[in-house]
């Protein structure tokens, strides 16, 4: 799954300090001028290095179930594979229909 950046960053924010509500001034793929408040409003300080190493774990969390994402998106649906199941059999869907995909998009090892 792909989650845009500022998303990333505000996870990576709670993951190293939960009290977080707000985080705010994210450009692009650029923090130097976030800010991070709690629930009053005041504001938190986080370390950068920090930070930053855990927006990298995040980036690296998505990344790994990257082709999970892929595969769902190139199957047929339910329906579609339930019908040929039916019509051609287990083995044949394992065949023509998973294998294709799950050779497209391995796993990651």
């Amino acid at each position: 799954m792909s989650i845009p950046y500022d998303l990333q960053v505000f996870e990576a924010c709670k993951r190293l300090n939960s009290k977080i509500v707000t985080c705010s001034g994210i450009k692009a793929d650029n923090i130097t001028d976030l800010i991070t408040t709690d629930e009053s409003g005041s504001e938190i300080t986080l370390d950068k290095t920090a930070l930053k190493a855990e927006i990298k774990k995040i980036q690296a969390e998505l990344d790994a179930t990257k082709y999970q994402d892929d595969r769902r998106a190139e199957y047929p649906n339910i329906g579609t594979q339930l019908d040929y199941i039916y019509h051609h059999g287990i083995e044949k869907w394992k065949t023509d229909i998973v294998d294709p995909v799950k050779n497209k998009y391995p796993k990651p090892s």
